[in-house]
């Protein structure tokens, strides 16, 4: 089968006329098969450069395995691969039929396309094709009739050399630019590109660690041998990334330690004893844990940068708060920076309740404020009349400027752009930083994306906390739902029914907040007070009805996910999630953390909407699990990390080849790698390491700095 069909003979022809000086960094357009046209459907999938397209690598590769023709039966279903020896196009009684004699190395069978006059212009003699479909006879001979056809080259798909099945590139793909339109741009490419592909390491350094050297993986990535190949192809990918991003978060944390200082805020006793009198209760052991951590490093001389993480309701506000405060009791100023008006509120609302009868001047920030109070919060914060601010990110906003700010404190930090993130630490000479997050973290995820920050983690729960009972609701049976609303409501309780859509949509058929916080207040709880609250509500409205709720004068809220994190209603004790399917795990369990905050049981309805919405794995697994870090886990492995933190906002390249589930070894590796290379060579500045630096460099350009920004 080494007889070339026509197309691949028109691809090599176009590729020996084309530039063969094309270069990595060189425009994708000017490549052989590429074009305008062609060039604007592959910038859509991040493709801009012919280095880009060489490491678009393909996310798994199909296998195929054609029957011989010999051992061909009708009434069979399959796969044949062969070459055209003859081809045939025929008319007669109205219609037209292509028919093809095709062969392998053990018999010869007949293809036949009728009213397909085409097929004729996609094969020749000697165009080696891939057919499939059902066996039928003719003149005793095997046929395939209308058989779906592939037109191949004899190297266009690789052959496993221990099963004989085709293995087939399947790439990433747009309505514009299928898999096997990219599939063949790389093949007719490849070869052109691979010769500039450099070692990123000293020889010595790939064989110690049994990888493949990089320019071999990059061809075996898209064109194994076998199986086998492929996977050490990609474990070697899999590692630069893994490295490269280990290697950055290590400059990040080495820049910190060694090259930047920040001003000391001790505790004392006295302070601890004042701090500690403010608490409504005491720290629990998983708190106290924390607290230590932290005072550890508010004491040093370098700032702190610590990820402080927990299962929701574990108490991380308090940790804040105390953190806080010591920072105040040396005279700094503080800035606490959440990513939504309502959560600003309700941590502005309890650190007014711990401080009320203190010294502390204090004050909440966010755009809803007036111009001219933002213009006389803005005078004090300058002037160093406010201790501790607690705002949005009309923080970081310009004019913002601190006197002496000494801690930063960002509350659910993966919902901010990094820049947002990188300019409030900006607002003071190296301030400590604390970052709080209600989402459990993965181990895997955490070493990634959070790699340069210390990690503290709040154990166990607060006393007096209740079990919450989570169960899938058919829509059949909302009705028994309301029943038990209603019920707990008569006992005293709360409840929050969470909707998706803030309005009703006619792009999709899902019910919305407010029109059903009016149908549920005049049918299913006529009599009795129901409440909404959504996030584009005016601030002042939106107060005052989480301020009834809070006070127990709305028994019942109804909201959007605007409720998923710093609420605290210790009465609320039913949650009823309508659509829950369309949750993801994560957010689920961070809605779910809203009820059971107190010392009666509580109850989590999750409505699914039909029968087959209900085998949801995202619900299956909230039923069965409640521990927040194996739900984590749990939705990194159904999601992926750029959706379960939103990491594509932190600054660092979406990983291409490496997997954070699966690839926990080759992680560990590369951080044991990171951390050796950096200390013999903080800088990257010997030769062996050469390449390695300006790969980096390449991969994460001017945002090296923002990386660094956590």
């Amino acid at each position: 089968m080494s007889t070339q069909s026509a197309a691949a003979r028109t691809e090599r022809s176009s590729a020996s006329s084309s530039d063969r000086t094309v270069s990595l960094g060189d425009p994708v357009q000017f490549l052989p098969g590429v074009g305008p046209q062609r060039a604007r459907a592959l910038a859509q999938l991040g493709v801009t450069t012919a280095g880009d397209l060489l490491v678009y690598f393909p996310f798994r590769h199909d296998q195929f395995q054609p029957t011989l023709i010999r051992h061909l039966e009708p009434g069979q279903t399959v796969t044949v691969v062969g070459r055209v020896v003859r081809v045939r196009l025929s008319a007669g009684r109205g219609r037209q039929s292509v028919s093809a004699t095709i062969v392998d190395n053990s018999a010869q069978c007949t293809a036949r396309w009728f009213n397909s006059p085409y097929i004729s212009d996609r094969i020749c003699a000697g165009s080696v094709v891939r057919l499939s479909g059902k066996v039928g006879e003719y003149e005793r001979e095997p046929q395939l009739v209308n058989p779906r056809l592939e037109v191949l080259e004899a190297d266009a798909q690789p052959v496993d050399e221990q099963t004989g099945a085709f293995l087939e590139p399947v790439y990433h793909a747009s309505a514009d630019l299928p898999s096997s339109a990219i599939s063949r741009l790389i093949r007719l490419n490849l070869d052109r590109l691979t010769p500039q592909v450099e070692e990123l390491y000293p020889e010595a350094f790939i064989t110690q660690r049994g990888l493949t050297p990089r320019r071999d993986a990059v061809v075996r990535m898209h064109r194994p041998a076998n199986v086998l190949e492929g996977d050490a192809a990609r474990k070697r990918l899999a590692y630069d990334e893994l490295l490269a991003m280990q290697i950055v978060v290590g400059m990040a944390r080495r820049r910190r330690r060694y090259v930047e200082s920040s001003r000391p805020l001790r505790v004392s006793r006295e302070i601890d004893r004042r701090i500690r009198r403010r608490l409504p209760f005491a720290l629990t052991r998983g708190q106290e844990a924390a607290v230590r951590e932290i005072s550890t490093d508010l004491a040093a001389d370098r700032p702190m940068h610590r990820l402080l993480q927990g299962d929701v309701g574990s108490g991380k506000t308090l940790v804040a708060i105390y953190a806080a405060l010591v920072a105040i009791a040396n005279r700094a100023q503080v800035a606490i920076m959440a990513p939504t008006e309502l959560l600003a509120e309700q941590l502005f609302r309890n650190a007014d309740r711990y401080l009320a009868g203190s010294r502390v001047r204090r004050a909440l920030l966010t755009g809803a404020a007036s111009a001219s109070r933002r213009r006389q919060l803005r005078a004090e914060i300058a002037e160093g009349e406010l201790d501790l601010v607690v705002g949005t990110q009309a923080l970081v906003q310009d004019g913002v400027e601190f006197a002496r700010l000494g801690l930063v404190i960002v509350d659910e930090q993966h919902r901010f752009g990094v820049r947002q993130r990188m300019t409030i630490r900006c607002k003071g000479p190296s301030p400590h930083y604390l970052v709080m997050t209600a989402t459990p973290i993965p181990r895997t995820l955490a070493m990634t994306v959070f790699g340069d920050l210390d990690v503290t983690t709040v154990h166990g729960m607060p006393p007096g906390r209740s079990p919450i009972g989570t169960r899938i609701v058919l829509p059949r049976q909302i009705d028994a739902a309301w029943k038990l609303v209603r019920e707990r409501v008569a006992a005293g309780e709360q409840a929050f029914i969470v909707y998706p859509l803030v309005e009703a949509s006619d792009a999709v058929q899902l019910k919305a907040a407010t029109q059903e916080a009016e149908r549920l207040a005049a049918e299913e709880f006529a009599g009795i007070r129901v409440g909404l609250v959504h996030g584009q509500m005016r601030g002042d409205v939106r107060d005052r009805t989480m301020g009834d709720f809070i006070a127990g004068r709305t028994p019942i809220l109804v909201a959007t996910t605007v409720i998923e994190v710093g609420i605290d209603v210790p009465a609320a004790t039913v949650m009823v999630i309508q659509h829950a399917n369309r949750y993801g795990l994560s957010q689920l369990h961070q809605l779910r953390g809203r009820v059971g905050r107190g010392d009666r049981p509580a109850h989590c309805l999750l409505v699914a909407d039909s029968a087959e919405d209900a085998m949801n794995a995202r619900l299956g697994a909230l039923v069965k699990e409640s521990d927040g870090f194996r739900i984590a886990e749990e939705d990194l492995r159904l999601r992926g990390p750029g959706e379960v933190l939103g990491t594509r906002q932190h600054g660092l390249p979406e990983l291409r080849v490496a997997d954070l589930l699966t690839d926990v070894s080759l992680l560990n590796m590369a951080q044991r790698d990171a951390k050796s290379i950096l200390e013999n060579d903080p800088a990257l500045a010997s030769a062996e390491f050469r390449r390695l630096r300006e790969s980096i460099w390449q991969r994460y350009g001017d945002r090296l700095e923002l990386a660094a920004t956590g």
